[in-house]
C-alpha cells in the first residue's frame, strides 16, 4: 500500500511539473511574439509602398509587393558608404575597447596597489553622470584638438568604457590567483601574466564586451550627429535620417534600410551567442 502511495504521490508530481512547463512555454512564446511584433511590421513595411504601411487592420503580406524599396534605399542614402563608416567605426572602437578594458580590468583585479577600491569606484561612478551633463565640455575638448567632422572625434570617445572595465573586472576576480602566483613563479611578469594566462581563460567576457559594444557603436547616433557633418563619413543612422525629407517622409525606404542594418548585429550575436551568455553569468561570481 505505502510503494502504491508513493507511485501515486510521484506521478502526482510529475503531472504538476510538467503543467508548470507547459505554462511557463505558452508564457514564453506570447512574450516572444509580442517582442518580435515590431520586427515582423517591419519587415513587412519594407515591402509596400507608403500608402499601405499604416492601414489597420494590418495587412501582414503586402498587397502591392515592392523589393524596389532596398534598391531605391541603397542609391538614395549610398548605403554601400554609410555600411563601411559604420563597419568602420564599430571595428575600431570594439577593438579598442577590449584592449583598454581587458588592461584595466586586470589591473583593479590582480593587482594590489594603494587606492585601487577608491579609484575603481570612481570611475565606475561616471555611468551615473548624463551624457548631457559632458556633451559641451567633450565638444569643446574636441574642437580644441581640430577633430571635428572625423572619425577620429568618436573614436577617441567611445574607445573607453566604464562599464566594460566594470565587467572584465568581475570576471577575472573569478579566475584563481594561484594560475597568476604560479606564472610569477616561473618568470611572468604582469604582462606576461596578463598575456598568456587571463586572456586566454576570458573568452567568454571578451565575447560579451565585443557584443554590447558592437551593438552600441552600430546604433549610436548622437555622437556621429554632434560631430559629423561630411555626407561621406556618415553611419547607418545618419543616412536613415536623412529619409525625413523636407516635406514628406520616406516610410518605406526607412523600413528597408532598418532591416538591412539589422541583419548584420544579428550575424554577430548568432556566432558569439554561447560565449555572451556563459561570459554574462561568470562576470557576477564575485563581487
Amino acid at each position: 500500500m505505502k510503494s502504491l502511495a508513493a507511485n501515486g504521490l510521484f506521478k502526482n508530481e510529475k503531472l504538476m511539473k510538467s503543467l508548470s512547463h507547459g505554462v511557463l512555454y505558452v508564457a514564453l512564446f506570447f512574450l516572444s511574439f509580442f517582442m518580435l511584433f515590431p520586427f515582423f511590421w517591419m519587415l513587412s513595411a519594407s515591402f509596400k509602398p507608403d500608402w499601405e504601411i499604416f492601414q489597420f487592420p494590418i495587412r501582414w503580406i503586402p498587397e502591392t509587393f515592392r523589393p524596389e524599396n532596398f534598391v531605391r534605399m541603397w542609391t538614395t542614402i549610398n548605403y554601400g558608404r554609410l555600411l563601411y563608416n559604420t563597419l568602420f567605426l564599430m571595428v575600431v572602437i570594439t577593438a579598442l575597447q577590449i584592449l583598454t578594458c581587458t588592461l584595466a580590468g586586470y589591473a583593479f583585479a590582480k593587482i594590489k596597489f594603494k587606492g585601487s577600491r577608491a579609484v575603481f569606484l570612481c570611475y565606475l561612478s561616471t555611468l551615473m553622470v548624463p551624457f548631457q551633463v559632458v556633451m559641451i565640455p567633450q565638444f569643446t575638448i574636441i574642437r580644441s584638438l581640430s577633430l571635428t567632422d572625423s572619425h577620429a572625434a568618436i573614436i577617441l570617445l567611445l574607445a573607453f568604457s566604464p562599464f566594460g572595465v566594470f565587467l572584465m573586472r568581475q570576471f577575472f576576480l573569478g579566475i584563481p590567483y594561484e594560475l597568476s602566483e604560479a606564472a610569477r613563479i616561473d618568470g611572468l611578469g604582469d604582462f606576461g601574466i596578463y598575456r598568456r594566462i587571463i586572456l586566454p581563460l576570458s573568452k567568454p567576457a571578451i565575447a560579451a564586451l565585443a557584443i554590447f559594444t558592437s551593438v552600441n557603436v552600430w546604433n549610436e547616433f548622437l555622437l556621429p550627429l554632434i560631430y559629423i557633418q561630411s555626407r561621406d563619413r556618415f553611419t547607418i543612422q545618419q543616412g536613415l535620417r536623412s529619409l525625413f525629407l523636407e516635406h514628406s517622409v520616406d516610410f518605406s525606404g526607412i523600413m528597408a534600410g532598418a532591416v538591412v542594418t539589422v541583419i548584420p548585429v544579428l550575424i554577430v550575436f548568432l556566432f558569439l551567442q554561447r560565449f555572451f551568455v556563459e561570459g554574462v553569468v561568470m562576470s557576477g561570481i564575485k563581487g
